[in-house]
């Protein structure tokens, strides 16, 4: 496989491409939407609300957290998982103005 090129696109096209790719799997999108759903910090509850192990799970966090779709907070032995608020908003923002583009010319 050659070379990134993302110097050659924008920052928004960069994180959005980012943000795309860490919500392109099923488990993050449930981590996530549990995240919201309590709305709080959550430790250690995720891995008994998915059918996946405590390592894949771990996984999984790590990408949100690198995408910096959420935020953990170490709390003694765990750590704590809430949604990152501010990078949701500019998440929503981004998709918005995307979505927004006129797609409606006839290509064909």
């Amino acid at each position: 496989m050659g070379k990134t090129k993302s110097f050659a696109f924008t920052n928004t096209q960069n994180r959005l491409a980012a943000t795309a790719k860490a919500l392109g799997h099923p488990a993050r999108i449930a981590i996530l939407q549990y995240l919201a759903e309590k709305r709080s910090c959550v430790c250690g509850d995720i891995v008994d609300e998915l059918p996946l192990s405590q390592s894949t799970v771990s996984q999984h966090l790590k990408a949100l957290k690198e995408a910096g779709l959420i935020k953990g907070d170490v709390e003694g032995a765990s750590v704590c998982y809430c949604i990152d608020t501010d990078a949701w908003r500019e998440l929503t923002n981004q998709l918005q103005a995307f979505l927004d583009t006129p797609a409606d010319r006839s290509c064909c």
